[in-house]
Protein backbone atom coordinates (compact mmCIF):
# COMPACT_ATOMS: atom_id res chain seq x y z
CA UNK A 1 0.00 0.00 0.00
CA UNK A 2 3.04 2.32 0.00
CA UNK A 3 3.63 3.35 -3.63
CA UNK A 4 7.17 3.49 -5.02
CA UNK A 5 8.89 6.68 -3.91
CA UNK A 6 10.29 9.08 -6.49
CA UNK A 7 12.99 10.60 -4.30
CA UNK A 8 16.72 10.22 -4.86
CA UNK A 9 18.80 8.15 -2.46
CA UNK A 10 21.26 9.83 -0.14
CA UNK A 11 23.89 8.46 2.21
CA UNK A 12 23.67 8.99 5.99
CA UNK A 13 26.69 7.21 7.44
CA UNK A 14 26.09 3.48 6.85
CA UNK A 15 22.43 3.80 5.78
CA UNK A 16 20.71 4.90 2.60
CA UNK A 17 17.63 7.13 2.70
CA UNK A 18 15.20 7.75 -0.15
CA UNK A 19 14.11 5.99 -3.33
CA UNK A 20 13.98 2.22 -2.94
CA UNK A 21 15.78 2.21 0.42
CA UNK A 22 13.70 1.01 3.41
CA UNK A 23 11.90 3.80 5.22
CA UNK A 24 14.14 4.67 8.18
CA UNK A 25 12.70 5.06 11.69
CA UNK A 26 14.50 7.43 14.02
CA UNK A 27 14.12 9.37 17.26
CA UNK A 28 15.87 11.91 19.48
CA UNK A 29 17.49 11.70 22.90
CA UNK A 30 15.27 13.40 25.49
CA UNK A 31 18.08 14.37 27.85
CA UNK A 32 20.48 17.23 28.52
CA UNK A 33 23.46 16.39 26.32
CA UNK A 34 25.91 17.36 29.06
CA UNK A 35 24.44 14.60 31.21
CA UNK A 36 26.57 12.04 29.42
CA UNK A 37 25.33 8.98 31.32
CA UNK A 38 21.65 9.80 30.77
CA UNK A 39 22.16 10.67 27.10
CA UNK A 40 24.10 7.49 26.42
CA UNK A 41 21.31 5.54 28.14
CA UNK A 42 18.74 7.14 25.83
CA UNK A 43 20.81 6.25 22.76
CA UNK A 44 21.08 2.68 24.09
CA UNK A 45 17.30 2.46 24.58
CA UNK A 46 16.66 3.70 21.05
CA UNK A 47 19.33 1.47 19.52
CA UNK A 48 17.92 -1.56 21.35
CA UNK A 49 14.43 -0.65 20.08
CA UNK A 50 15.74 -0.78 16.50
CA UNK A 51 16.29 2.89 15.66
CA UNK A 52 17.99 3.51 12.31
CA UNK A 53 19.24 6.94 13.43
CA UNK A 54 19.36 8.87 16.72
CA UNK A 55 19.42 12.66 16.99
CA UNK A 56 21.07 14.69 19.75
CA UNK A 57 20.77 18.45 20.32
CA UNK A 58 23.79 20.73 20.60
CA UNK A 59 23.55 24.33 21.77
CA UNK A 60 26.92 25.18 23.31
CA UNK A 61 30.62 24.23 23.27
CA UNK A 62 30.03 22.25 26.48
CA UNK A 63 27.33 20.23 24.69
CA UNK A 64 29.77 19.58 21.85
CA UNK A 65 32.43 18.48 24.32
CA UNK A 66 29.96 16.07 25.95
CA UNK A 67 29.06 14.68 22.53
CA UNK A 68 32.57 13.26 22.22
CA UNK A 69 31.77 10.93 25.11
CA UNK A 70 28.16 10.33 24.09
CA UNK A 71 29.03 9.28 20.54
CA UNK A 72 31.72 6.77 21.49
CA UNK A 73 31.06 3.11 20.71
CA UNK A 74 27.55 3.16 19.19
CA UNK A 75 26.69 1.32 15.99
CA UNK A 76 23.58 3.39 15.28
CA UNK A 77 24.41 6.50 13.22
CA UNK A 78 23.98 9.83 14.99
CA UNK A 79 22.51 13.11 13.86
CA UNK A 80 23.00 16.44 15.60
CA UNK A 81 20.49 19.26 15.96
CA UNK A 82 22.29 22.63 15.78
CA UNK A 83 19.51 24.53 17.57
CA UNK A 84 20.07 28.30 17.35
CA UNK A 85 23.87 28.30 17.05
CA UNK A 86 24.80 27.16 13.56
CA UNK A 87 28.52 27.62 14.31
CA UNK A 88 28.42 24.49 16.48
CA UNK A 89 28.53 22.49 13.24
CA UNK A 90 32.31 22.85 13.14
CA UNK A 91 32.69 21.14 16.53
CA UNK A 92 30.22 18.29 16.04
CA UNK A 93 30.44 17.36 12.35
CA UNK A 94 33.50 15.12 12.88
CA UNK A 95 31.53 13.09 15.47
CA UNK A 96 28.23 12.42 13.65
CA UNK A 97 26.79 11.37 10.31
CA UNK A 98 24.12 14.03 9.83
CA UNK A 99 23.52 17.69 10.73
CA UNK A 100 20.11 19.28 11.11
CA UNK A 101 19.63 23.04 10.88
CA UNK A 102 16.41 25.03 11.19
CA UNK A 103 16.07 27.88 8.65
CA UNK A 104 13.93 29.73 11.20
CA UNK A 105 16.84 29.97 13.63
CA UNK A 106 19.58 31.22 11.32
CA UNK A 107 18.79 34.88 12.03
CA UNK A 108 19.64 34.60 15.75
CA UNK A 109 23.44 34.74 15.45
CA UNK A 110 25.81 36.93 13.40
CA UNK A 111 23.03 39.18 12.16
CA UNK A 112 25.41 40.95 9.79
CA UNK A 113 25.76 37.80 7.69
CA UNK A 114 23.20 36.70 5.13
CA UNK A 115 21.30 33.42 5.34
CA UNK A 116 23.08 32.36 2.16
CA UNK A 117 26.50 32.83 3.79
CA UNK A 118 25.48 30.82 6.84
CA UNK A 119 24.04 27.98 4.76
CA UNK A 120 27.18 27.90 2.62
CA UNK A 121 29.29 27.52 5.76
CA UNK A 122 27.09 24.68 7.08
CA UNK A 123 27.26 22.89 3.73
CA UNK A 124 31.02 23.13 3.42
CA UNK A 125 31.41 21.91 7.01
CA UNK A 126 29.13 18.94 6.30
CA UNK A 127 30.84 18.17 3.00
CA UNK A 128 34.32 18.12 4.52
CA UNK A 129 33.16 15.69 7.21
CA UNK A 130 31.01 13.39 5.02
CA UNK A 131 27.83 14.45 6.82
CA UNK A 132 24.34 14.53 5.38
CA UNK A 133 22.09 17.51 6.13
CA UNK A 134 18.48 17.84 7.19
CA UNK A 135 16.74 21.11 6.40
CA UNK A 136 14.32 21.10 9.33
CA UNK A 137 11.45 23.56 8.85
CA UNK A 138 9.19 23.91 11.87
CA UNK A 139 5.84 25.72 11.84
CA UNK A 140 6.54 27.06 15.33
CA UNK A 141 9.74 28.85 14.30
CA UNK A 142 9.17 30.23 10.81
CA UNK A 143 11.89 32.61 9.61
CA UNK A 144 10.75 36.25 10.03
CA UNK A 145 10.88 37.14 6.32
CA UNK A 146 8.56 34.24 5.43
CA UNK A 147 6.16 35.23 8.21
CA UNK A 148 6.03 38.72 6.77
CA UNK A 149 5.54 37.53 3.20
CA UNK A 150 2.88 34.89 3.85
CA UNK A 151 1.02 36.20 6.91
CA UNK A 152 -1.59 33.68 8.04
CA UNK A 153 -0.75 31.24 5.23
CA UNK A 154 1.35 28.90 7.38
CA UNK A 155 1.50 26.12 4.80
CA UNK A 156 2.63 28.54 2.10
CA UNK A 157 5.33 29.98 4.36
CA UNK A 158 6.92 26.73 5.47
CA UNK A 159 6.76 25.09 2.04
CA UNK A 160 8.33 28.13 0.37
CA UNK A 161 11.07 28.20 3.01
CA UNK A 162 11.87 24.52 2.43
CA UNK A 163 11.90 24.92 -1.37
CA UNK A 164 14.17 27.97 -1.17
CA UNK A 165 16.68 26.22 1.08
CA UNK A 166 16.75 23.22 -1.24
CA UNK A 167 17.70 25.64 -4.02
CA UNK A 168 20.53 26.99 -1.86
CA UNK A 169 21.98 23.51 -1.33
CA UNK A 170 21.48 22.61 -4.99
CA UNK A 171 23.40 25.74 -5.97
CA UNK A 172 26.30 24.55 -3.80
CA UNK A 173 26.29 21.12 -5.51
CA UNK A 174 25.32 19.37 -2.28
CA UNK A 175 22.88 16.48 -2.76
CA UNK A 176 22.99 14.47 0.48
CA UNK A 177 20.12 16.28 2.16
CA UNK A 178 16.57 15.63 3.32
CA UNK A 179 13.77 18.01 4.26
CA UNK A 180 11.36 17.90 7.18
CA UNK A 181 8.28 20.11 7.50
CA UNK A 182 6.60 19.67 10.87
CA UNK A 183 3.71 20.99 12.92
CA UNK A 184 1.70 19.78 15.90
CA UNK A 185 -1.46 19.62 13.75
CA UNK A 186 -1.39 16.46 11.60
CA UNK A 187 -3.67 18.05 9.02
CA UNK A 188 -1.14 20.82 8.40
CA UNK A 189 1.62 18.22 8.23
CA UNK A 190 -0.27 16.41 5.47
CA UNK A 191 -1.00 19.59 3.52
CA UNK A 192 2.52 20.99 3.77
CA UNK A 193 4.37 17.78 2.95
CA UNK A 194 2.03 17.04 0.05
CA UNK A 195 2.68 20.50 -1.38
CA UNK A 196 6.43 20.18 -0.92
CA UNK A 197 6.52 16.71 -2.52
CA UNK A 198 4.72 18.14 -5.54
CA UNK A 199 7.22 21.00 -5.79
CA UNK A 200 10.34 18.85 -5.19
CA UNK A 201 9.53 15.18 -5.88
CA UNK A 202 13.26 14.38 -5.97
CA UNK A 203 14.07 15.40 -2.37
CA UNK A 204 13.84 12.76 0.41
CA UNK A 205 11.36 13.72 3.13
CA UNK A 206 11.52 13.14 6.88
CA UNK A 207 8.03 12.86 8.40
CA UNK A 208 7.00 13.92 11.88
CA UNK A 209 4.21 15.46 13.92
CA UNK A 210 6.05 17.65 16.40
CA UNK A 211 4.80 17.92 19.98
CA UNK A 212 2.27 15.17 19.31
CA UNK A 213 1.91 14.72 23.08
CA UNK A 214 1.20 11.74 25.30
CA UNK A 215 -0.20 8.35 24.26
CA UNK A 216 -2.75 7.53 23.07
CA UNK A 217 -3.59 10.95 21.61
CA UNK A 218 -0.03 11.52 20.41
CA UNK A 219 -0.05 8.20 18.57
CA UNK A 220 -3.40 8.98 16.96
CA UNK A 221 -2.20 12.38 15.72
CA UNK A 222 0.95 10.83 14.28
CA UNK A 223 -0.92 7.98 12.66
CA UNK A 224 -3.34 10.39 10.97
CA UNK A 225 -0.47 12.18 9.22
CA UNK A 226 1.68 9.14 8.45
CA UNK A 227 -1.15 7.02 7.04
CA UNK A 228 -2.19 9.70 4.59
CA UNK A 229 1.34 10.63 3.49
CA UNK A 230 2.87 7.17 3.26
CA UNK A 231 -0.12 5.97 1.24
CA UNK A 232 0.73 8.71 -1.29
CA UNK A 233 4.35 7.61 -1.54
CA UNK A 234 5.55 10.51 0.60
CA UNK A 235 8.07 9.84 3.37
CA UNK A 236 11.56 8.32 3.34
CA UNK A 237 12.33 8.49 7.06
CA UNK A 238 10.11 9.25 10.04
CA UNK A 239 10.02 10.01 13.73
CA UNK A 240 7.23 9.51 16.26
CA UNK A 241 7.41 12.25 18.93
CA UNK A 242 5.79 11.17 22.19
CA UNK A 243 5.89 12.59 25.70
CA UNK A 244 6.80 9.45 27.63
CA UNK A 245 8.86 8.54 30.72
CA UNK A 246 12.62 8.15 30.29
CA UNK A 247 12.79 4.36 30.14
CA UNK A 248 9.87 4.18 27.68
CA UNK A 249 11.71 6.13 24.97
CA UNK A 250 11.93 3.05 22.76
CA UNK A 251 8.14 3.20 22.40
CA UNK A 252 8.62 5.88 19.73
CA UNK A 253 10.49 3.38 17.54
CA UNK A 254 7.97 0.61 18.20
CA UNK A 255 5.04 2.85 17.26
CA UNK A 256 6.83 4.03 14.11
CA UNK A 257 7.46 0.44 13.01
CA UNK A 258 3.86 -0.50 13.78
CA UNK A 259 2.44 2.33 11.68
CA UNK A 260 4.77 1.46 8.80
CA UNK A 261 3.76 -2.22 8.92
CA UNK A 262 0.07 -1.34 9.06
CA UNK A 263 0.22 0.97 6.04
CA UNK A 264 2.36 -1.50 4.07
CA UNK A 265 -0.26 -4.18 4.70
CA UNK A 266 -3.29 -1.99 4.10
CA UNK A 267 -4.34 -1.80 7.74
CA UNK A 268 -5.66 1.73 8.16
CA UNK A 269 -7.24 2.82 11.42
CA UNK A 270 -10.10 5.26 11.30
CA UNK A 271 -9.91 8.47 13.27
CA UNK A 272 -12.23 8.40 16.32
CA UNK A 273 -15.41 10.45 15.83
CA UNK A 274 -14.92 14.12 16.67
CA UNK A 275 -11.24 13.54 17.49
CA UNK A 276 -10.36 17.19 16.83
CA UNK A 277 -13.30 18.52 18.84
CA UNK A 278 -12.88 19.74 22.40
CA UNK A 279 -9.73 20.37 24.40
CA UNK A 280 -6.45 19.91 22.51
CA UNK A 281 -3.26 19.41 24.53
CA UNK A 282 0.00 19.90 22.65
CA UNK A 283 3.11 18.60 24.40
CA UNK A 284 6.67 18.26 23.11
CA UNK A 285 8.45 14.89 23.40
CA UNK A 286 11.33 16.33 25.48
CA UNK A 287 14.94 16.53 24.31
CA UNK A 288 18.33 17.74 25.45
CA UNK A 289 17.06 21.32 25.52
CA UNK A 290 14.80 20.56 28.50
CA UNK A 291 16.37 22.14 31.58
CA UNK A 292 14.22 20.46 34.23
CA UNK A 293 13.16 16.81 34.10
CA UNK A 294 9.95 17.71 35.94
CA UNK A 295 8.60 18.76 32.54
CA UNK A 296 7.32 15.24 31.76
CA UNK A 297 5.49 15.00 35.09
CA UNK A 298 4.07 18.48 34.54
CA UNK A 299 2.65 17.47 31.14
CA UNK A 300 0.93 14.47 32.75
CA UNK A 301 -0.39 16.66 35.58
CA UNK A 302 -1.79 19.17 33.09
CA UNK A 303 -3.58 16.39 31.24
CA UNK A 304 -5.19 15.10 34.46
CA UNK A 305 -6.03 18.54 35.84
CA UNK A 306 -7.77 19.66 32.63
CA UNK A 307 -10.05 16.63 32.25
CA UNK A 308 -12.95 18.76 33.48
CA UNK A 309 -12.55 20.97 30.37
CA UNK A 310 -12.49 18.13 27.82
CA UNK A 311 -15.52 19.42 25.89
CA UNK A 312 -14.26 22.98 25.47
CA UNK A 313 -12.69 24.11 22.17
CA UNK A 314 -9.39 25.27 23.63
CA UNK A 315 -5.72 24.47 23.06
CA UNK A 316 -3.11 24.13 25.81
CA UNK A 317 0.56 23.80 24.82
CA UNK A 318 3.13 22.37 27.24
CA UNK A 319 6.66 22.95 25.93
CA UNK A 320 9.91 21.91 27.54
CA UNK A 321 12.44 24.55 26.54
CA UNK A 322 13.34 28.15 25.74
CA UNK A 323 14.18 27.40 22.08
CA UNK A 324 10.79 26.27 20.76
CA UNK A 325 8.66 27.15 23.77
CA UNK A 326 8.07 30.87 23.24
CA UNK A 327 7.09 30.63 19.56
CA UNK A 328 5.21 27.36 19.63
CA UNK A 329 2.92 28.47 22.45
CA UNK A 330 1.83 31.65 20.63
CA UNK A 331 -1.06 29.97 18.81
CA UNK A 332 -2.37 28.16 21.91
CA UNK A 333 -5.06 29.61 24.14
CA UNK A 334 -2.81 28.82 27.11
CA UNK A 335 0.86 27.96 26.83
CA UNK A 336 3.48 26.73 29.26
CA UNK A 337 7.18 26.64 28.50
CA UNK A 338 9.56 25.37 31.11
CA UNK A 339 12.83 26.75 32.43
CA UNK A 340 15.24 25.34 35.02
CA UNK A 341 13.31 26.61 38.05
CA UNK A 342 10.15 28.28 36.73
CA UNK A 343 7.43 27.76 34.17
CA UNK A 344 6.37 30.60 31.88
CA UNK A 345 2.59 30.84 31.54
CA UNK A 346 1.17 32.53 28.44
CA UNK A 347 -2.33 33.44 27.34
CA UNK A 348 -2.08 33.60 23.59
CA UNK A 349 1.04 35.65 22.86
CA UNK A 350 0.85 37.51 26.21
CA UNK A 351 3.06 36.40 29.09
CA UNK A 352 0.99 36.00 32.26
CA UNK A 353 4.05 35.40 34.45
CA UNK A 354 6.72 33.01 35.66
CA UNK A 355 5.76 30.49 38.35
CA UNK A 356 7.52 27.69 40.19
CA UNK A 357 6.69 24.10 39.30
CA UNK A 358 4.63 23.89 42.49
CA UNK A 359 2.67 27.06 41.70
CA UNK A 360 1.94 26.57 38.01
CA UNK A 361 -1.04 24.18 38.05
CA UNK A 362 -3.32 26.40 40.20
CA UNK A 363 -2.40 29.42 38.06
CA UNK A 364 -3.09 27.47 34.88
CA UNK A 365 -6.45 26.34 36.22
CA UNK A 366 -7.35 29.92 37.09
CA UNK A 367 -6.61 31.11 33.56
CA UNK A 368 -8.47 28.13 32.10
CA UNK A 369 -11.53 28.83 34.25
CA UNK A 370 -11.50 32.44 33.05
CA UNK A 371 -11.35 31.41 29.39
CA UNK A 372 -14.20 28.94 29.82
CA UNK A 373 -16.32 31.56 31.57
CA UNK A 374 -15.52 34.11 28.85
CA UNK A 375 -16.61 31.68 26.15
CA UNK A 376 -19.91 31.25 27.98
Amino acid sequence: MIPPRKTRQIQVGPIRVGGEAPIAVQSMAATRTQDVAATRRQVELLQEAGADLVRIAIDSPKDAEALQEVARGFEVPLSVDLQENYRMAELVAPLVQKIRYNPGHLHHHEKGKSVEEKVRWIVETARSNDCAIRIGVNAGSVAPDYKERFGADHVGAIVACAVDHCALLDGLDFVDYVVSIKDSDPRLVVDANSAFAEARPDVPIHLGVTEAGMPPEGIIKTRIAFEQLLARGIGDTLRVSLTVPFEDKGQEIAVGREILADVENGRFRSVPPNFFDGLNIIACPSCSRVENERFIDLAEDVKRMTEFAAEHELTIAVMGCRVNGPGETDDADLGLWCGPKTVNLKRGERLVGNFTYDEILPRLKGELDELIAKKG
